[in-house]
């Protein structure tokens, strides 16, 4: 199934998720739990319409933050109508997000639970405790699956949707892959690395990806170095077009030139680039541009 599928059978479960909150704030009477109920709609249907596929924030940005606010509240401002909304703590942990957030969406749970051993007794109390328990480890154990599959799904696939840019796992790979490809075409292969601020790092990953041919791969080796392996005929239009992309993609941060069959180590050249000076830098030649 393609990804824009799943993406958009999740869009129609949280709107219809945002549906089913919208209609059971219009039924309820106390002022605290409509408002709030519109408020979980409301984010429902705000995330829901603003959802797209991308690789590169899908689990760092906090957006189970609130819903598991909100579950909170709604357990302690009404226990007694909202008690079977219990359980919804093992779903909100089943989902990707920052561990922070598990941890605390775990003690928002055990908060709510707390409170409910005079309203079911005590032995519906510590038996709904432990299958809570038992049903947030499940979850928990399905988000890190879910993290691990992520992280290896990262480690083949773009960055970011519609451009050539992947994750810096491949590039020791592909340079072996374009190596043996330069030499049986006779064709000048060169890897270039940028350093760049790191709030100017995605601007300038999206400039290299349009500058360049769909056939030259980009990578992001860390989240302040760009790397790209240039193809040309020769020597000399190599040094032609190495010179215009430089012009073009207007950065002062450092950046370095390898021959494909030159490079001995990505290590020791990144190392390098991180030692020098702003400006373009060719190994091999004696002149910076």
């Amino acid at each position: 199934m393609q990804t824009k599928y799943k993406v958009g059978l999740l869009r129609g479960n949280l709107l219809v998720a945002a549906l089913l909150l919208a209609l059971l704030a219009l039924v309820t009477t106390t002022l605290t739990e409509a408002l709030l109920l519109w408020l979980a709609a409301t984010w429902l249907a705000v995330t829901a319409l603003l959802l797209a596929f991308n690789h590169r924030r899908p689990a760092t940005v906090p957006w189970q933050l609130l819903p598991g606010l909100l579950l909170a509240a709604l357990l302690w401002v009404d226990p007694e109508r909202h008690v079977t909304w219990l359980w919804a703590w093992a779903v909100l942990l089943m989902l990707p997000q920052p561990r922070w957030i598990l941890l605390l969406e775990a003690l928002l749970a055990l908060a709510t639970w707390w409170p409910l051993r005079e309203l079911l007794g005590l032995e519906q109390w510590a038996l709904a405790g432990l299958l809570l328990a038992a049903l947030m480890l499940l979850g928990l154990s399905r988000a890190l699956d879910l993290r691990a599959l992520r992280q290896r799904t990262l480690r083949r696939a773009r960055l970011v949707p519609g451009l050539p840019l992947w994750p810096g796992a491949r590039l020791g790979q592909d340079l072996a892959l374009e190596r043996g490809r330069s030499r049986r075409e006779g064709v000048h292969a060169e890897l270039l690395l940028l350093h760049a601020p790191r709030h100017r790092c995605w601007s300038l990953a999206h400039r290299l990806c349009r500058l360049t041919h769909s056939f030259e791969p980009c990578y992001r080796l860390d989240p302040r170095t760009l790397a790209v392996i240039l193809t040309s005929r020769n020597r000399r239009e190599a040094g032609e077009r190495r010179e215009a992309l430089w012009r073009h993609l207007d950065t002062r941060g450092p950046a370095r030139v390898i021959p494909l069959h030159e490079l001995a180590s990505l290590a020791d050249e990144q190392q390098a680039l991180a030692r020098q000076v702003a400006g373009l830098q060719v190994t091999g030649e004696a002149t910076d541009a």
